[in-house]
Protein backbone atom coordinates (compact mmCIF):
# COMPACT_ATOMS: atom_id res chain seq x y z
CA UNK A 1 0.00 0.00 0.00
CA UNK A 2 1.93 2.92 -1.22
CA UNK A 3 2.56 5.46 1.79
CA UNK A 4 2.22 8.34 -0.33
CA UNK A 5 -1.66 7.55 -0.59
CA UNK A 6 -1.84 4.90 2.89
CA UNK A 7 -0.25 7.47 5.19
CA UNK A 8 -0.53 7.88 9.26
CA UNK A 9 -3.46 10.36 8.10
CA UNK A 10 -5.32 7.87 6.05
CA UNK A 11 -9.09 6.82 7.18
CA UNK A 12 -9.42 3.26 7.43
CA UNK A 13 -12.31 1.33 7.96
CA UNK A 14 -14.40 1.63 11.67
CA UNK A 15 -13.81 -1.81 13.19
CA UNK A 16 -17.58 -2.23 13.10
CA UNK A 17 -17.15 -2.07 9.01
CA UNK A 18 -15.18 -5.19 8.87
CA UNK A 19 -16.86 -8.21 9.07
CA UNK A 20 -16.23 -10.56 12.48
CA UNK A 21 -14.49 -13.94 12.34
CA UNK A 22 -18.37 -15.81 12.71
CA UNK A 23 -19.89 -13.70 9.83
CA UNK A 24 -16.82 -14.69 7.52
CA UNK A 25 -17.27 -18.48 8.78
CA UNK A 26 -21.22 -18.50 7.97
CA UNK A 27 -20.54 -16.62 4.43
CA UNK A 28 -17.71 -19.39 3.93
CA UNK A 29 -19.75 -22.32 4.87
CA UNK A 30 -22.57 -20.68 2.48
CA UNK A 31 -20.18 -20.66 -0.58
CA UNK A 32 -18.47 -23.73 0.13
CA UNK A 33 -22.13 -24.73 -0.03
CA UNK A 34 -22.55 -23.49 -3.67
CA UNK A 35 -19.14 -25.57 -4.76
CA UNK A 36 -16.47 -23.23 -3.71
CA UNK A 37 -13.64 -25.94 -2.45
CA UNK A 38 -10.80 -23.73 -1.42
CA UNK A 39 -10.56 -21.08 0.29
CA UNK A 40 -7.76 -18.80 0.81
CA UNK A 41 -6.78 -15.70 3.59
CA UNK A 42 -5.22 -12.90 1.73
CA UNK A 43 -5.12 -9.12 2.35
CA UNK A 44 -3.52 -6.69 2.62
CA UNK A 45 -1.85 -8.61 5.17
CA UNK A 46 -4.02 -10.91 7.06
CA UNK A 47 -1.62 -11.84 9.20
CA UNK A 48 -2.28 -7.73 11.16
CA UNK A 49 -5.52 -9.68 11.89
CA UNK A 50 -5.52 -9.92 15.73
CA UNK A 51 -5.98 -13.62 16.87
CA UNK A 52 -6.18 -14.95 12.93
CA UNK A 53 -5.71 -18.54 14.29
CA UNK A 54 -9.11 -18.26 15.71
CA UNK A 55 -10.84 -17.87 12.26
CA UNK A 56 -8.17 -20.70 10.69
CA UNK A 57 -9.74 -23.26 13.09
CA UNK A 58 -13.86 -21.99 12.29
CA UNK A 59 -12.89 -22.11 8.45
CA UNK A 60 -11.03 -25.57 9.11
CA UNK A 61 -14.04 -27.29 10.35
CA UNK A 62 -15.89 -26.51 7.38
CA UNK A 63 -17.13 -29.70 5.59
CA UNK A 64 -16.48 -31.14 2.18
CA UNK A 65 -13.90 -27.87 2.10
CA UNK A 66 -11.00 -29.40 0.11
CA UNK A 67 -8.20 -26.99 0.81
CA UNK A 68 -7.68 -23.90 3.08
CA UNK A 69 -4.72 -21.59 2.70
CA UNK A 70 -3.14 -18.37 3.49
CA UNK A 71 -1.17 -15.82 1.27
CA UNK A 72 0.79 -13.07 3.27
CA UNK A 73 4.18 -10.75 2.57
CA UNK A 74 5.96 -12.84 5.75
CA UNK A 75 6.73 -10.31 8.10
CA UNK A 76 4.86 -11.98 10.73
CA UNK A 77 5.06 -15.58 9.42
CA UNK A 78 7.90 -17.00 12.06
CA UNK A 79 6.15 -15.84 15.26
CA UNK A 80 2.50 -17.26 13.52
CA UNK A 81 3.33 -20.50 11.26
CA UNK A 82 3.24 -22.77 14.45
CA UNK A 83 -0.33 -21.77 15.62
CA UNK A 84 -1.91 -21.58 12.20
CA UNK A 85 -0.91 -24.85 11.64
CA UNK A 86 -2.25 -26.20 14.85
CA UNK A 87 -5.44 -24.06 13.86
CA UNK A 88 -6.09 -25.80 10.60
CA UNK A 89 -4.02 -24.33 7.89
CA UNK A 90 -3.24 -26.76 5.24
CA UNK A 91 -1.24 -24.50 3.04
CA UNK A 92 0.72 -21.09 2.96
CA UNK A 93 1.56 -18.39 0.12
CA UNK A 94 4.64 -16.00 0.56
CA UNK A 95 4.93 -12.81 -1.27
CA UNK A 96 8.48 -12.41 -1.98
CA UNK A 97 10.13 -10.03 -5.26
CA UNK A 98 13.46 -10.18 -4.66
CA UNK A 99 16.16 -11.58 -2.47
CA UNK A 100 18.36 -8.69 -2.48
CA UNK A 101 17.49 -6.55 0.04
CA UNK A 102 17.65 -2.90 -2.12
CA UNK A 103 15.62 -4.35 -4.58
CA UNK A 104 12.65 -6.23 -1.97
CA UNK A 105 12.63 -2.97 -0.36
CA UNK A 106 12.09 -0.58 -3.59
CA UNK A 107 9.81 -3.25 -4.88
CA UNK A 108 7.52 -3.37 -1.45
CA UNK A 109 7.91 -0.10 -0.25
CA UNK A 110 8.72 -2.14 3.57
CA UNK A 111 10.18 -0.83 6.45
CA UNK A 112 11.57 -4.54 7.25
CA UNK A 113 14.61 -6.22 5.84
CA UNK A 114 13.84 -9.47 3.45
CA UNK A 115 15.62 -11.49 6.49
CA UNK A 116 12.44 -11.45 8.31
CA UNK A 117 10.69 -13.09 5.09
CA UNK A 118 13.09 -15.83 4.94
CA UNK A 119 13.04 -16.68 8.00
CA UNK A 120 9.26 -16.84 8.53
CA UNK A 121 9.62 -19.23 5.15
CA UNK A 122 12.07 -21.25 6.87
CA UNK A 123 9.57 -21.15 10.00
CA UNK A 124 6.62 -22.47 7.85
CA UNK A 125 8.51 -24.91 6.95
CA UNK A 126 9.49 -26.40 10.05
CA UNK A 127 6.07 -26.21 11.06
CA UNK A 128 4.66 -28.91 8.79
CA UNK A 129 3.54 -26.77 5.77
CA UNK A 130 4.87 -28.05 2.73
CA UNK A 131 5.21 -27.24 -0.27
CA UNK A 132 5.69 -23.58 0.32
CA UNK A 133 4.21 -21.73 -2.64
CA UNK A 134 6.29 -18.38 -3.60
CA UNK A 135 4.76 -15.28 -5.46
CA UNK A 136 6.97 -13.16 -7.19
CA UNK A 137 5.74 -10.15 -9.23
CA UNK A 138 7.99 -8.95 -11.99
CA UNK A 139 8.96 -5.67 -12.86
CA UNK A 140 10.62 -4.27 -15.85
CA UNK A 141 13.74 -1.90 -14.35
CA UNK A 142 13.41 -3.17 -10.88
CA UNK A 143 14.13 -6.96 -10.13
CA UNK A 144 14.14 -8.72 -13.46
CA UNK A 145 17.49 -9.56 -12.31
CA UNK A 146 16.16 -11.44 -9.58
CA UNK A 147 14.26 -14.54 -11.46
CA UNK A 148 17.81 -16.51 -11.64
CA UNK A 149 18.36 -16.24 -7.93
CA UNK A 150 15.40 -16.56 -7.25
CA UNK A 151 14.85 -19.68 -9.24
CA UNK A 152 17.62 -21.12 -7.78
CA UNK A 153 17.33 -20.75 -3.76
CA UNK A 154 13.50 -22.15 -4.05
CA UNK A 155 14.58 -24.91 -5.65
CA UNK A 156 13.22 -28.59 -4.69
CA UNK A 157 10.13 -30.15 -3.69
CA UNK A 158 9.76 -28.08 -0.48
CA UNK A 159 8.62 -25.06 -2.70
CA UNK A 160 6.79 -24.13 -5.67
CA UNK A 161 7.93 -20.82 -7.29
CA UNK A 162 5.31 -18.76 -9.18
CA UNK A 163 6.44 -15.68 -11.33
CA UNK A 164 3.70 -13.30 -11.84
CA UNK A 165 3.39 -10.43 -14.95
CA UNK A 166 3.10 -7.13 -13.31
CA UNK A 167 -0.64 -5.84 -13.00
CA UNK A 168 -2.42 -2.85 -13.21
CA UNK A 169 -4.62 -3.71 -10.08
CA UNK A 170 -6.60 -0.74 -8.33
CA UNK A 171 -5.66 2.82 -9.40
CA UNK A 172 -2.61 3.60 -7.08
CA UNK A 173 0.49 1.61 -8.18
CA UNK A 174 1.16 3.90 -11.16
CA UNK A 175 1.42 0.85 -13.54
CA UNK A 176 2.69 0.94 -17.12
CA UNK A 177 2.71 -1.38 -20.02
CA UNK A 178 6.49 -1.30 -20.41
CA UNK A 179 6.35 -2.21 -17.37
CA UNK A 180 5.88 -5.49 -17.67
CA UNK A 181 8.00 -8.80 -18.53
CA UNK A 182 6.07 -10.73 -20.65
CA UNK A 183 5.47 -14.50 -19.42
CA UNK A 184 7.89 -15.36 -22.76
CA UNK A 185 10.60 -13.30 -21.55
CA UNK A 186 10.39 -14.84 -18.08
CA UNK A 187 10.61 -18.56 -19.52
CA UNK A 188 13.70 -17.49 -22.10
CA UNK A 189 15.08 -15.97 -18.82
CA UNK A 190 14.81 -19.20 -16.90
CA UNK A 191 15.57 -21.82 -20.15
CA UNK A 192 18.95 -20.09 -20.00
CA UNK A 193 19.78 -21.65 -16.20
CA UNK A 194 17.41 -24.02 -15.41
CA UNK A 195 15.78 -27.07 -17.00
CA UNK A 196 12.22 -27.26 -17.29
CA UNK A 197 9.86 -29.76 -18.39
CA UNK A 198 5.77 -28.15 -19.02
CA UNK A 199 3.19 -29.75 -17.09
CA UNK A 200 -0.54 -30.20 -17.84
CA UNK A 201 -2.81 -28.13 -15.39
CA UNK A 202 -4.30 -29.22 -12.37
CA UNK A 203 -7.51 -27.97 -12.61
CA UNK A 204 -9.75 -26.09 -15.38
CA UNK A 205 -9.24 -22.18 -14.37
CA UNK A 206 -5.73 -23.07 -13.01
CA UNK A 207 -3.89 -19.38 -13.60
CA UNK A 208 -0.06 -20.56 -13.77
CA UNK A 209 1.46 -22.44 -16.44
CA UNK A 210 3.29 -25.50 -14.48
CA UNK A 211 6.33 -26.68 -15.32
CA UNK A 212 8.65 -29.06 -13.12
CA UNK A 213 12.83 -28.60 -12.39
CA UNK A 214 15.06 -31.30 -13.39
CA UNK A 215 15.63 -32.21 -9.24
CA UNK A 216 11.71 -32.23 -8.98
CA UNK A 217 10.90 -28.75 -7.79
CA UNK A 218 8.05 -27.05 -9.98
CA UNK A 219 7.65 -23.49 -11.55
CA UNK A 220 4.89 -21.64 -12.96
CA UNK A 221 4.49 -18.51 -14.56
CA UNK A 222 0.98 -16.36 -14.74
CA UNK A 223 0.67 -14.12 -17.56
CA UNK A 224 -2.87 -12.44 -16.88
CA UNK A 225 -1.42 -9.27 -19.15
CA UNK A 226 -0.11 -10.99 -21.74
CA UNK A 227 -2.44 -14.15 -21.98
CA UNK A 228 -5.69 -13.34 -20.03
CA UNK A 229 -7.46 -16.25 -18.91
CA UNK A 230 -10.98 -14.58 -17.99
CA UNK A 231 -13.08 -17.25 -19.37
CA UNK A 232 -11.79 -19.74 -17.63
CA UNK A 233 -11.32 -18.50 -14.07
CA UNK A 234 -12.85 -19.55 -10.82
CA UNK A 235 -12.61 -17.00 -8.22
CA UNK A 236 -14.53 -14.76 -6.28
CA UNK A 237 -13.22 -12.47 -3.57
CA UNK A 238 -14.78 -11.29 0.00
CA UNK A 239 -13.81 -8.25 1.16
CA UNK A 240 -12.94 -7.36 4.64
CA UNK A 241 -15.94 -5.04 4.97
CA UNK A 242 -18.38 -7.65 3.38
CA UNK A 243 -18.48 -6.97 -0.52
CA UNK A 244 -18.57 -9.59 -3.25
CA UNK A 245 -16.66 -9.27 -6.27
CA UNK A 246 -16.16 -11.29 -9.01
CA UNK A 247 -13.50 -10.39 -10.57
CA UNK A 248 -9.49 -8.94 -9.69
CA UNK A 249 -10.08 -5.65 -11.12
CA UNK A 250 -13.41 -4.57 -10.30
CA UNK A 251 -14.74 -1.17 -9.28
CA UNK A 252 -17.71 -2.18 -7.59
CA UNK A 253 -18.65 -5.16 -5.30
CA UNK A 254 -22.13 -6.67 -3.91
CA UNK A 255 -23.09 -5.87 -0.04
CA UNK A 256 -23.03 -8.79 1.53
CA UNK A 257 -22.84 -7.69 5.24
CA UNK A 258 -25.85 -5.79 5.09
CA UNK A 259 -28.55 -8.71 4.53
CA UNK A 260 -26.22 -10.61 6.53
CA UNK A 261 -26.87 -8.02 9.94
CA UNK A 262 -30.54 -7.89 8.95
CA UNK A 263 -31.25 -11.28 9.54
CA UNK A 264 -31.28 -13.05 6.28
CA UNK A 265 -30.84 -16.66 6.28
CA UNK A 266 -28.08 -19.34 4.84
CA UNK A 267 -31.15 -20.20 1.71
CA UNK A 268 -31.70 -16.22 0.77
CA UNK A 269 -27.59 -15.38 1.29
CA UNK A 270 -27.06 -18.41 -0.89
CA UNK A 271 -29.82 -17.11 -3.52
CA UNK A 272 -28.16 -13.57 -3.73
CA UNK A 273 -24.73 -14.96 -4.33
CA UNK A 274 -25.61 -17.09 -6.53
CA UNK A 275 -27.59 -14.26 -8.46
CA UNK A 276 -24.21 -12.14 -8.67
CA UNK A 277 -22.27 -15.38 -9.96
CA UNK A 278 -24.48 -16.42 -12.69
CA UNK A 279 -25.03 -12.65 -14.01
CA UNK A 280 -21.15 -12.19 -14.26
CA UNK A 281 -19.36 -11.15 -17.11
CA UNK A 282 -15.86 -9.61 -16.18
CA UNK A 283 -13.16 -9.85 -18.46
CA UNK A 284 -11.38 -6.99 -18.01
CA UNK A 285 -7.76 -8.65 -19.03
CA UNK A 286 -8.74 -9.53 -22.62
CA UNK A 287 -10.46 -5.76 -23.05
CA UNK A 288 -7.15 -4.57 -21.85
CA UNK A 289 -5.05 -6.86 -24.37
CA UNK A 290 -7.28 -5.23 -27.08
CA UNK A 291 -8.40 -1.76 -26.21
CA UNK A 292 -7.27 0.74 -23.99
CA UNK A 293 -9.11 0.94 -20.90
CA UNK A 294 -9.13 3.34 -17.78
CA UNK A 295 -12.19 2.17 -15.54
CA UNK A 296 -11.16 2.86 -11.74
CA UNK A 297 -10.36 -0.66 -9.73
CA UNK A 298 -10.24 -1.65 -5.94
CA UNK A 299 -7.04 -1.64 -4.52
CA UNK A 300 -5.14 -4.74 -4.31
CA UNK A 301 -5.21 -4.49 -0.55
CA UNK A 302 -9.03 -4.91 -0.61
CA UNK A 303 -8.77 -7.48 -2.85
CA UNK A 304 -5.81 -9.54 -2.32
CA UNK A 305 -3.96 -11.51 -5.29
Amino acid sequence: MPKEVFGRGYDFLPKESVLTFEEIARLARIFVGLGVEKLRLTGGEPLLRRNLDRLVAQLATIEHLRDLTLTTNGSRLAEDAPLLRAAGLRRVTVSLDALDDEIFRAMNDVDFPVQRVLRGIDAALTAGFAPIKINMVVKRGVNEGEIVPMAERFRGSGFVLRFIEYMDVGNSNGWRMQDVVPAADILELLGRKVSLIPLPENYRGEVARRYRQHDGGEIGIIASVTQPFCRDCTRARLSADGHLFTCLFASTGTDLRAPLRHGASDAEMAHLISAVWQARGDRYSELRSSQPTTQPKAEMSMLGG
